[in-house]
Protein backbone atom coordinates (compact mmCIF):
# COMPACT_ATOMS: atom_id res chain seq x y z
CA UNK A 1 0.00 0.00 0.00
CA UNK A 2 2.82 2.39 0.73
CA UNK A 3 4.59 1.74 -2.42
CA UNK A 4 1.41 2.50 -4.18
CA UNK A 5 0.85 5.68 -2.31
CA UNK A 6 4.59 7.01 -2.92
CA UNK A 7 3.21 6.13 -7.46
CA UNK A 8 0.23 8.01 -6.41
CA UNK A 9 2.74 10.90 -4.99
CA UNK A 10 5.03 11.13 -7.88
CA UNK A 11 2.68 10.96 -10.82
CA UNK A 12 -0.27 13.23 -9.26
CA UNK A 13 2.40 16.20 -8.66
CA UNK A 14 6.13 14.95 -9.15
CA UNK A 15 5.29 14.33 -12.92
CA UNK A 16 2.85 18.31 -13.18
CA UNK A 17 6.09 19.69 -11.67
CA UNK A 18 8.25 18.17 -14.50
CA UNK A 19 6.16 19.92 -16.97
CA UNK A 20 5.57 22.80 -15.26
CA UNK A 21 9.27 23.42 -15.16
CA UNK A 22 9.54 21.98 -19.08
CA UNK A 23 7.07 25.05 -19.63
CA UNK A 24 9.72 27.62 -18.17
CA UNK A 25 12.13 26.46 -19.55
CA UNK A 26 10.22 26.77 -22.75
CA UNK A 27 9.41 30.14 -22.52
CA UNK A 28 13.14 31.07 -21.88
CA UNK A 29 14.30 29.61 -24.68
CA UNK A 30 12.98 30.43 -28.66
CA UNK A 31 15.58 27.79 -30.35
CA UNK A 32 15.51 23.97 -30.79
CA UNK A 33 17.09 22.34 -27.50
CA UNK A 34 17.51 18.10 -27.80
CA UNK A 35 18.33 18.56 -23.87
CA UNK A 36 14.24 20.48 -23.46
CA UNK A 37 13.42 17.75 -26.57
CA UNK A 38 14.41 14.94 -24.38
CA UNK A 39 13.36 16.26 -21.06
CA UNK A 40 9.79 16.66 -22.10
CA UNK A 41 9.59 13.21 -24.02
CA UNK A 42 10.56 12.20 -20.57
CA UNK A 43 8.05 13.76 -18.97
CA UNK A 44 5.18 12.45 -21.43
CA UNK A 45 6.46 9.19 -21.11
CA UNK A 46 5.91 8.70 -17.08
CA UNK A 47 2.81 10.75 -17.59
CA UNK A 48 1.51 7.63 -19.77
CA UNK A 49 2.97 5.31 -17.82
CA UNK A 50 2.12 6.26 -14.40
CA UNK A 51 -1.31 8.05 -15.33
CA UNK A 52 -3.59 5.41 -13.79
CA UNK A 53 -2.15 6.17 -10.52
CA UNK A 54 -2.80 10.14 -10.17
CA UNK A 55 -5.02 10.68 -7.20
CA UNK A 56 -7.87 13.29 -7.01
CA UNK A 57 -6.06 16.08 -6.17
CA UNK A 58 -3.58 15.41 -9.32
CA UNK A 59 -6.16 15.06 -11.72
CA UNK A 60 -8.05 18.08 -10.54
CA UNK A 61 -4.87 20.34 -10.82
CA UNK A 62 -4.01 18.85 -14.39
CA UNK A 63 -8.19 19.52 -15.51
CA UNK A 64 -7.62 23.33 -14.33
CA UNK A 65 -4.20 23.96 -15.63
CA UNK A 66 -5.50 22.74 -19.31
CA UNK A 67 -8.40 24.49 -18.63
CA UNK A 68 -7.12 27.63 -17.81
CA UNK A 69 -5.01 27.58 -20.35
CA UNK A 70 -7.23 26.86 -23.11
CA UNK A 71 -9.30 30.03 -21.65
CA UNK A 72 -6.09 31.99 -21.51
CA UNK A 73 -5.08 31.01 -25.26
CA UNK A 74 -8.77 31.76 -26.47
CA UNK A 75 -9.37 35.04 -25.18
CA UNK A 76 -6.09 36.12 -26.46
CA UNK A 77 -7.47 34.78 -30.34
CA UNK A 78 -11.31 36.00 -29.58
CA UNK A 79 -10.19 39.66 -28.50
CA UNK A 80 -8.74 39.57 -32.09
CA UNK A 81 -10.33 37.22 -34.79
CA UNK A 82 -9.53 38.76 -37.42
CA UNK A 83 -5.84 38.37 -36.66
CA UNK A 84 -6.52 34.79 -36.18
CA UNK A 85 -8.38 35.21 -39.60
CA UNK A 86 -4.93 35.99 -41.22
CA UNK A 87 -2.97 33.48 -39.62
CA UNK A 88 -4.98 30.72 -41.39
CA UNK A 89 -4.81 32.49 -44.59
CA UNK A 90 -1.13 32.20 -43.98
CA UNK A 91 -1.59 28.29 -43.19
CA UNK A 92 -4.09 27.77 -45.99
CA UNK A 93 -1.11 29.37 -48.40
CA UNK A 94 1.56 27.69 -46.92
CA UNK A 95 -0.82 24.36 -47.24
CA UNK A 96 -2.34 24.86 -50.37
CA UNK A 97 -5.41 24.92 -49.43
CA UNK A 98 -6.53 28.92 -50.34
CA UNK A 99 -9.77 27.36 -51.74
CA UNK A 100 -10.83 27.61 -48.14
CA UNK A 101 -9.57 31.42 -47.96
CA UNK A 102 -13.20 32.95 -48.07
CA UNK A 103 -14.48 30.58 -44.99
CA UNK A 104 -11.27 31.86 -42.40
CA UNK A 105 -13.23 34.00 -40.84
CA UNK A 106 -16.22 31.57 -40.20
CA UNK A 107 -13.55 28.95 -39.29
CA UNK A 108 -11.39 31.76 -37.02
CA UNK A 109 -14.42 32.31 -34.90
CA UNK A 110 -15.69 28.20 -34.37
CA UNK A 111 -12.23 27.32 -33.21
CA UNK A 112 -12.06 29.54 -30.91
CA UNK A 113 -15.27 29.36 -29.42
CA UNK A 114 -14.66 25.52 -29.34
CA UNK A 115 -11.59 26.12 -27.75
CA UNK A 116 -12.94 28.60 -24.87
CA UNK A 117 -15.54 26.25 -24.13
CA UNK A 118 -13.68 23.66 -23.98
CA UNK A 119 -11.53 25.31 -21.32
CA UNK A 120 -14.58 26.86 -19.20
CA UNK A 121 -15.80 23.22 -18.97
CA UNK A 122 -12.76 21.77 -17.92
CA UNK A 123 -12.33 24.27 -15.19
CA UNK A 124 -16.33 24.40 -13.96
CA UNK A 125 -16.08 20.32 -14.38
CA UNK A 126 -18.84 20.81 -16.75
CA UNK A 127 -19.86 18.02 -19.51
CA UNK A 128 -16.24 17.25 -18.02
CA UNK A 129 -15.75 14.03 -20.59
CA UNK A 130 -16.98 15.66 -23.83
CA UNK A 131 -14.69 18.73 -22.57
CA UNK A 132 -11.92 15.97 -22.22
CA UNK A 133 -12.21 14.67 -25.62
CA UNK A 134 -12.33 17.95 -27.14
CA UNK A 135 -9.80 19.03 -25.45
CA UNK A 136 -7.86 16.15 -26.80
CA UNK A 137 -8.73 16.37 -30.19
CA UNK A 138 -7.54 19.99 -30.27
CA UNK A 139 -4.58 19.13 -29.41
CA UNK A 140 -3.92 16.15 -31.41
CA UNK A 141 -4.41 18.67 -34.27
CA UNK A 142 -2.24 21.59 -32.51
CA UNK A 143 0.65 19.12 -31.85
CA UNK A 144 0.89 18.07 -35.60
CA UNK A 145 0.36 21.34 -37.08
CA UNK A 146 2.94 22.89 -35.04
CA UNK A 147 5.22 20.07 -35.36
CA UNK A 148 5.17 20.37 -39.20
CA UNK A 149 5.77 24.07 -38.69
CA UNK A 150 8.53 23.66 -36.62
CA UNK A 151 10.33 21.22 -39.24
CA UNK A 152 9.32 23.38 -42.02
CA UNK A 153 8.94 26.70 -40.82
CA UNK A 154 5.80 27.16 -42.87
CA UNK A 155 3.78 30.30 -40.66
CA UNK A 156 6.93 32.21 -38.64
CA UNK A 157 4.39 32.40 -36.04
CA UNK A 158 1.27 30.31 -35.19
CA UNK A 159 -0.50 32.99 -33.63
CA UNK A 160 -1.92 30.31 -30.64
CA UNK A 161 -2.19 33.01 -28.24
CA UNK A 162 -3.55 35.75 -30.68
CA UNK A 163 -0.56 38.65 -30.97
CA UNK A 164 -0.34 39.00 -26.90
CA UNK A 165 2.71 35.84 -26.64
CA UNK A 166 5.15 35.91 -29.36
CA UNK A 167 6.40 32.54 -29.56
CA UNK A 168 9.32 30.50 -32.18
CA UNK A 169 7.85 27.33 -34.18
CA UNK A 170 9.97 25.50 -31.60
CA UNK A 171 8.55 26.71 -28.65
CA UNK A 172 5.16 26.44 -29.52
CA UNK A 173 5.77 23.27 -30.89
CA UNK A 174 7.45 22.12 -27.43
CA UNK A 175 4.42 24.09 -25.42
CA UNK A 176 1.97 21.98 -27.16
CA UNK A 177 4.21 18.77 -26.16
CA UNK A 178 3.80 20.01 -22.41
CA UNK A 179 0.12 20.40 -22.26
CA UNK A 180 -0.25 16.86 -23.84
CA UNK A 181 1.66 15.86 -20.63
CA UNK A 182 -0.56 17.30 -18.55
CA UNK A 183 -3.69 16.42 -20.31
CA UNK A 184 -2.96 12.75 -21.05
CA UNK A 185 -3.86 11.19 -17.22
CA UNK A 186 -7.46 13.71 -17.64
CA UNK A 187 -7.97 11.64 -20.54
CA UNK A 188 -7.11 8.22 -19.32
CA UNK A 189 -9.00 9.07 -16.46
CA UNK A 190 -11.98 10.79 -17.54
CA UNK A 191 -14.54 8.08 -16.66
CA UNK A 192 -13.66 9.66 -13.09
CA UNK A 193 -14.99 13.13 -14.29
CA UNK A 194 -18.30 13.75 -13.10
CA UNK A 195 -20.35 17.19 -12.16
CA UNK A 196 -21.68 17.36 -9.15
CA UNK A 197 -23.40 20.64 -8.84
CA UNK A 198 -25.48 20.46 -12.16
CA UNK A 199 -27.28 17.91 -13.70
CA UNK A 200 -27.10 17.27 -17.25
CA UNK A 201 -29.42 19.86 -18.54
CA UNK A 202 -28.05 22.32 -16.28
CA UNK A 203 -24.70 21.65 -17.70
CA UNK A 204 -25.88 22.21 -21.13
CA UNK A 205 -27.48 25.04 -20.13
CA UNK A 206 -24.56 26.93 -18.91
CA UNK A 207 -22.56 25.40 -21.85
CA UNK A 208 -24.88 27.05 -24.26
CA UNK A 209 -25.13 30.30 -22.18
CA UNK A 210 -20.96 30.68 -22.27
CA UNK A 211 -20.92 29.56 -25.80
CA UNK A 212 -23.45 33.06 -26.65
CA UNK A 213 -21.85 35.04 -24.63
CA UNK A 214 -18.35 34.46 -26.31
CA UNK A 215 -19.60 34.68 -29.85
CA UNK A 216 -21.19 37.60 -28.94
CA UNK A 217 -17.56 39.02 -27.49
CA UNK A 218 -15.94 37.92 -30.66
CA UNK A 219 -18.61 39.64 -33.24
CA UNK A 220 -18.46 42.72 -31.26
CA UNK A 221 -14.55 42.46 -31.54
CA UNK A 222 -14.93 42.10 -35.25
CA UNK A 223 -17.62 44.30 -35.90
CA UNK A 224 -15.62 47.23 -34.22
CA UNK A 225 -11.72 47.13 -32.66
CA UNK A 226 -10.39 44.42 -30.14
CA UNK A 227 -11.25 45.49 -26.85
CA UNK A 228 -7.69 44.89 -25.30
CA UNK A 229 -4.77 45.96 -27.88
CA UNK A 230 -2.14 43.82 -27.71
CA UNK A 231 -0.41 45.44 -31.05
CA UNK A 232 2.62 47.81 -31.10
CA UNK A 233 0.11 50.51 -33.26
CA UNK A 234 -1.94 50.58 -29.79
CA UNK A 235 -3.94 54.00 -28.48
CA UNK A 236 -1.67 56.18 -26.71
CA UNK A 237 1.47 54.82 -28.21
CA UNK A 238 4.40 57.37 -29.25
CA UNK A 239 5.49 55.36 -32.34
CA UNK A 240 8.30 58.40 -33.29
CA UNK A 241 11.75 56.56 -33.72
CA UNK A 242 14.66 58.11 -31.69
CA UNK A 243 17.61 58.92 -33.71
CA UNK A 244 15.93 57.86 -36.65
CA UNK A 245 17.76 55.96 -39.84
CA UNK A 246 16.66 54.81 -42.19
CA UNK A 247 18.81 52.24 -42.99
CA UNK A 248 17.80 48.98 -45.37
CA UNK A 249 14.39 47.04 -45.28
CA UNK A 250 14.29 43.67 -46.80
CA UNK A 251 11.01 42.31 -47.55
CA UNK A 252 10.48 38.08 -48.38
CA UNK A 253 8.26 37.36 -51.08
CA UNK A 254 6.84 33.88 -51.57
CA UNK A 255 5.67 32.37 -55.78
CA UNK A 256 2.08 30.95 -55.32
CA UNK A 257 2.82 28.12 -57.43
CA UNK A 258 6.21 26.70 -57.37
CA UNK A 259 6.58 28.05 -53.71
CA UNK A 260 10.12 30.32 -54.30
CA UNK A 261 11.31 32.38 -51.54
CA UNK A 262 12.93 35.97 -52.76
CA UNK A 263 14.18 38.79 -50.46
CA UNK A 264 14.43 42.08 -51.99
CA UNK A 265 15.95 45.40 -50.81
CA UNK A 266 13.04 47.64 -50.59
CA UNK A 267 11.49 49.30 -52.33
CA UNK A 268 13.87 47.56 -55.32
CA UNK A 269 11.22 45.14 -56.39
CA UNK A 270 7.90 45.59 -58.36
CA UNK A 271 5.20 45.78 -55.58
CA UNK A 272 3.38 48.63 -58.36
CA UNK A 273 2.97 45.56 -60.74
CA UNK A 274 -0.35 44.39 -60.49
CA UNK A 275 0.47 41.03 -62.05
CA UNK A 276 3.59 40.26 -60.14
CA UNK A 277 1.66 41.00 -56.80
CA UNK A 278 -0.91 38.57 -57.90
CA UNK A 279 1.60 35.74 -58.25
CA UNK A 280 3.65 36.38 -54.99
CA UNK A 281 2.70 36.57 -51.60
CA UNK A 282 4.24 38.56 -48.76
CA UNK A 283 5.81 36.19 -46.10
CA UNK A 284 8.15 38.48 -44.01
CA UNK A 285 9.93 41.71 -43.53
CA UNK A 286 13.41 42.83 -41.71
CA UNK A 287 15.37 45.86 -41.18
CA UNK A 288 19.20 46.26 -41.31
CA UNK A 289 21.36 48.92 -39.86
CA UNK A 290 18.37 51.34 -39.24
CA UNK A 291 17.45 52.87 -35.83
CA UNK A 292 13.65 53.24 -37.16
CA UNK A 293 11.62 51.80 -34.47
CA UNK A 294 8.71 51.70 -36.56
CA UNK A 295 10.63 48.79 -38.41
CA UNK A 296 9.00 49.00 -42.11
CA UNK A 297 8.53 51.92 -44.81
CA UNK A 298 5.80 53.73 -46.19
CA UNK A 299 6.02 54.32 -49.75
CA UNK A 300 4.88 57.07 -52.06
CA UNK A 301 4.09 56.25 -55.86
CA UNK A 302 7.53 56.99 -57.10
CA UNK A 303 8.76 54.26 -54.61
CA UNK A 304 10.29 56.83 -52.41
CA UNK A 305 10.42 56.64 -48.20
CA UNK A 306 7.95 59.00 -47.03
CA UNK A 307 7.76 56.98 -43.17
CA UNK A 308 8.44 60.07 -41.65
CA UNK A 309 5.45 62.00 -42.14
CA UNK A 310 3.39 59.73 -39.52
CA UNK A 311 5.44 61.28 -36.75
CA UNK A 312 6.17 64.15 -38.57
CA UNK A 313 2.99 65.70 -38.98
CA UNK A 314 0.04 67.31 -36.03
CA UNK A 315 -3.14 66.06 -36.10
CA UNK A 316 -3.34 63.57 -38.72
CA UNK A 317 -5.81 61.23 -39.76
CA UNK A 318 -4.79 57.92 -41.48
CA UNK A 319 -7.42 56.21 -43.62
CA UNK A 320 -6.05 52.37 -43.24
CA UNK A 321 -7.16 50.27 -46.17
CA UNK A 322 -5.19 47.51 -46.96
CA UNK A 323 -7.52 45.82 -49.70
CA UNK A 324 -8.86 49.12 -51.43
CA UNK A 325 -10.49 46.61 -53.55
CA UNK A 326 -12.83 44.36 -50.99
CA UNK A 327 -14.37 47.79 -49.74
CA UNK A 328 -17.72 48.27 -50.15
CA UNK A 329 -20.00 51.39 -51.35
CA UNK A 330 -21.20 52.39 -47.85
CA UNK A 331 -17.72 52.41 -46.87
CA UNK A 332 -16.77 54.90 -49.19
CA UNK A 333 -19.55 56.98 -48.56
CA UNK A 334 -18.62 57.11 -44.56
CA UNK A 335 -14.58 57.65 -45.79
CA UNK A 336 -15.91 60.97 -47.68
CA UNK A 337 -17.69 62.65 -44.50
CA UNK A 338 -14.81 61.94 -42.86
CA UNK A 339 -12.54 63.77 -45.21
CA UNK A 340 -15.44 66.14 -44.82
CA UNK A 341 -14.89 65.89 -41.36
CA UNK A 342 -10.82 66.43 -41.68
CA UNK A 343 -11.08 69.51 -43.34
CA UNK A 344 -14.16 71.39 -41.05
CA UNK A 345 -11.75 70.77 -38.26
CA UNK A 346 -8.63 71.79 -40.11
CA UNK A 347 -6.69 68.34 -39.92
CA UNK A 348 -4.98 66.60 -42.84
CA UNK A 349 -5.67 63.14 -43.92
CA UNK A 350 -3.48 60.35 -45.84
CA UNK A 351 -4.44 56.86 -47.40
CA UNK A 352 -2.13 53.69 -46.53
CA UNK A 353 -3.13 50.50 -48.71
CA UNK A 354 -1.13 47.56 -49.97
CA UNK A 355 -3.36 48.01 -52.83
CA UNK A 356 -1.50 48.69 -56.71
CA UNK A 357 -1.53 52.24 -57.84
CA UNK A 358 -3.44 51.13 -60.62
CA UNK A 359 -6.04 50.01 -58.13
CA UNK A 360 -6.21 53.51 -56.51
CA UNK A 361 -6.27 55.93 -59.80
CA UNK A 362 -9.29 53.76 -61.25
CA UNK A 363 -11.24 54.50 -57.33
CA UNK A 364 -10.25 58.26 -57.90
CA UNK A 365 -11.56 59.33 -60.14
CA UNK A 366 -14.86 57.71 -59.16
CA UNK A 367 -14.60 58.62 -55.84
CA UNK A 368 -12.10 61.75 -55.62
CA UNK A 369 -10.74 61.19 -52.08
CA UNK A 370 -7.19 59.96 -52.81
CA UNK A 371 -5.42 62.57 -52.53
CA UNK A 372 -2.59 61.54 -50.89
CA UNK A 373 -2.02 58.21 -51.02
CA UNK A 374 0.92 56.21 -50.07
CA UNK A 375 1.60 52.26 -49.74
CA UNK A 376 2.97 50.15 -46.97
CA UNK A 377 3.21 46.42 -46.77
CA UNK A 378 -0.16 44.09 -46.55
CA UNK A 379 1.05 42.47 -42.95
CA UNK A 380 2.16 45.93 -41.38
CA UNK A 381 -1.23 47.81 -42.35
CA UNK A 382 -3.50 45.44 -40.59
CA UNK A 383 -1.58 45.13 -37.56
CA UNK A 384 -2.18 49.37 -37.74
CA UNK A 385 -5.98 48.53 -37.52
CA UNK A 386 -8.09 45.73 -37.48
CA UNK A 387 -10.78 46.80 -39.99
CA UNK A 388 -10.66 47.61 -44.16
CA UNK A 389 -11.27 50.50 -44.20
CA UNK A 390 -9.68 51.78 -40.52
CA UNK A 391 -8.66 54.84 -39.15
CA UNK A 392 -6.51 56.46 -36.99
CA UNK A 393 -5.69 59.80 -35.37
CA UNK A 394 -1.90 60.17 -35.06
CA UNK A 395 -0.66 63.54 -33.51
CA UNK A 396 3.26 63.69 -34.20
CA UNK A 397 3.92 60.41 -33.45
CA UNK A 398 1.30 59.81 -31.14
CA UNK A 399 -1.36 57.52 -31.89
CA UNK A 400 -4.42 59.72 -30.10
CA UNK A 401 -7.44 57.04 -31.16
CA UNK A 402 -8.62 54.41 -33.76
CA UNK A 403 -11.73 53.11 -35.22
CA UNK A 404 -13.15 50.89 -37.12
CA UNK A 405 -15.17 51.76 -40.43
CA UNK A 406 -18.87 51.46 -38.37
CA UNK A 407 -17.39 53.35 -35.37
CA UNK A 408 -15.69 57.04 -37.75
CA UNK A 409 -16.66 60.07 -35.73
CA UNK A 410 -18.72 61.46 -38.59
CA UNK A 411 -20.05 64.21 -36.09
CA UNK A 412 -18.58 67.77 -37.41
Amino acid sequence: MAKFSQKSAFASYGITAMALGCAIYVGLHAAFSWMLFLLILMTLGLSTIYSKNYNTTGLMINRMLVGALFIFSSFTKGVDPLGTKYKMLDYFAAYGIEWLNNAALPLAVVMILVEFIVGICLLTKVLPRLATLGAALLMLFFTATTFFDAMYDLVPDCGCFGTAIKMSNWQTFFKNLVIDAVLIPVVVNNKSLKSKWLTLLGQWIFAIIFMGLFVGFEVYNIRHLPVIDFMDWKVGKDMTPQGYDTGKIFVKYQNNETGEVQEFESPNYPWNDSVWMSQWTFVAQRSEGSSNALGFAILDAEGEDVTHILYDSENLYVFVAPYLEEMTERDFENCTKMTEVAYNQGFDYIWLTAASPEIVEKLNEEYLIFNDVYYGDELELKTMVRSNPGLMLIDNGVIKNKWSKIDFPLVK
